[in-house]
């Protein structure tokens, strides 16, 4: 039986009833992205054509394929950006995939952070994507940075990524275990550390624990461990008065702040997000 043609606007009202009963939270906005993906368009043009009727080239080859590889896909937990394969951040469209971190509104506040400062060669640890790294070289022309990851196929998509923002000339992307093959020094290091405890790990939503990599999410110990190993060693990749800045969990202000301190960092201070939650931490090299 053939797909009936249906408006735009039918149309995304069936998506939206089929993610709302699936539980979808934010179903009318997935609804919007998920079709304009399977469209090709933007979805600012389909908002306003509403009544424009789709072609039949979009369902002659797949209405099963489009409702249940796509739609279903959203409807079992899989985020809207591991769908489409993109998500945005700052100024970028990041290539996304199961293999890196899902980048998230929250982790600009880093970026908002490190560019308070001038800096020319920065470090980023465990960065997954490349979204810390990409933005930063691209508000500061000039400046050069290293990105290391301990996964090769998070290396990859943060190779595509820099490609895509143009930073290729200015990038460098490596295998490391957080410092391992990191060589020189550095007048800014930031990272996105695994941060969730793994005794937390059952509390967060299918979106976050099943679709991305678990080494992106915790350290299979209290959330800690990672900061304590950059802590640890980050003196000898600081050049004097060089910044570290990390992101944090809600609840982890007060111990990463002292492992800056005993790691000699000094003018310490935690920064909030837009939700008023603890989220970011910088500190200087005494």
């Amino acid at each position: 039986m053939p797909y009936p043609r249906r408006s735009i606007g039918d149309e995304l009202d069936r998506a939206t009833s089929f993610l709302t009963k699936a539980g979808v939270p934010n179903a009318p906005r997935d609804a919007l992205l998920l079709i304009a993906h399977f469209t090709g368009r933007a979805p600012s043009t389909l908002r306003m054509r509403l009544e424009e009727m789709l072609e039949d080239k979009y369902f002659e080859f797949g209405a099963q394929s489009y409702k249940h590889d796509i739609l279903g896909e959203r409807a079992k937990g899989k985020p809207v950006s591991k769908i489409i394969g993109s998500r945005a951040f700052w100024n970028e469209d990041f290539r996304v995939s199961t293999d890196v971190l899902d980048p998230r509104p929250e982790t600009e506040r880093l970026i908002e952070v490190a560019l308070e400062h001038p800096f020319e060669r920065v470090l980023d640890l465990g960065t997954g994507s490349g979204c810390i790294l990409i933005s930063l070289l691209q508000e500061r022309r000039g400046a050069r940075g290293v990105g290391v990851d301990l996964s090769v196929k998070a290396l990859d998509v943060a190779r595509a990524n820099s490609g895509d923002a143009g930073t290729n000339a200015v990038a460098t992307w490596m295998q490391s275990d957080w410092f391992s093959a990191v060589e020189g020094q550095f007048d800014l290091i930031v990272s996105n550390p695994p941060y969730i405890g793994v005794d937390e790990m059952a509390d967060l939503s299918v979106d976050v624990r099943d679709f991305d990599p678990r080494m992106a999410l915790t350290d299979e110990g209290d959330g800690l461990g990672c900061y304590r190993i950059i802590c640890a060693d980050v003196q000898k990749f600081l050049t004097p008065n060089g910044r570290l800045i990390v992101e944090i969990g809600p609840t982890q202000a007060a111990p990463v702040s002292q492992l800056f301190a005993d790691a000699s960092l000094s003018q310490i201070e935690v920064f909030q997000d837009l939700d008023g939650r603890d989220r970011v931490v910088s500190g200087v090299l005494r």
